[in-house]
């Protein structure tokens, strides 16, 4: 696996990377955690081994801001703060394990050989789209061709569900159950009145329509 170890330390540092490059790994190891986050920003690595007290950025915070920018590699704290409130505070910060100093080579490599095993985790999606038409679950905003498009909460559930289905048909019962956590039929016609007033929305004012009708079956959503 590649390796990042994070370790002001040097003594400490050429330990483990002599003891992981001697079992097939390739070791990175840097002193400071602002160049960590440089370079862990830069570089895929498998695993990364920090330490708690770095200079310029300590461990919390790379990881904390490894984690704001998407980077997912699996981490694992290395330090001598052993309190429950740290490994608490470690694990919180994004980081995947804690082991503290002093430890054994061989539980570290086995922790770092378990992490590596782990399946890369899916990137979230924040934008959902549909021909020009956008919408960010950040900001909880839409738009479409550039024009912002105001929703009530609701519209906004039922879109974004339309959305994440894009190009399937979804029946009135799976709107039901998604977006109003109804699993029975109400025998109203709540799904047809929202449909209506998403459709005033978001196709009405725009050349095309992206919301359609699929006659005896749902709705679709598609580009």
């Amino acid at each position: 696996m590649k390796l990042l170890v994070v370790e002001d330390d040097p003594t400490t540092a050429q330990f483990i990377a002599r003891g992981l490059g001697e079992e097939g790994h390739s070791v990175d190891c840097l002193d400071n955690g602002r160049d960590a986050l440089t370079r862990a920003l830069a570089t895929a690595y498998d695993v990364m081994v920090v330490d708690r007290m770095l200079p310029e950025l300590d461990g919390l915070s790379l990881v904390r801001a490894l984690r704001a920018a998407h980077v997912t590699t699996p981490a694992i704290f290395l330090t001598s703060m052993s309190g429950v409130d740290d490994r608490i505070d470690g694990l919180r910060a994004g980081g995947d394990d804690y082991l503290v100093k002093p430890f054994a080579f061989g539980e570290l490599s086995a922790r770092i050989e378990a992490l590596g095993r782990r399946p890369p985790m899916q990137e979230t999606e924040t934008v959902l789209k549909a021909a020009d038409l956008e919408m960010d679950l950040v900001r909880r905003s839409v738009t479409r061709a550039g024009q912002r498009i105001e929703l009530l909460p609701r519209e906004f559930a039922l879109l974004e569900h339309l959305l994440r289905h894009k190009g399937r048909i979804q029946t009135r019962t799976m709107l039901l159950e998604s977006v109003w956590d109804i699993n029975f039929d109400p025998q109203t016609n709540v799904v047809e009145t929202h449909i209506s007033r998403l459709r005033a929305k978001v196709d009405k004012p725009f050349d095309r329509e992206l919301i359609a009708t699929v006659r005896g079956a749902g709705y679709r959503i598609g580009d």
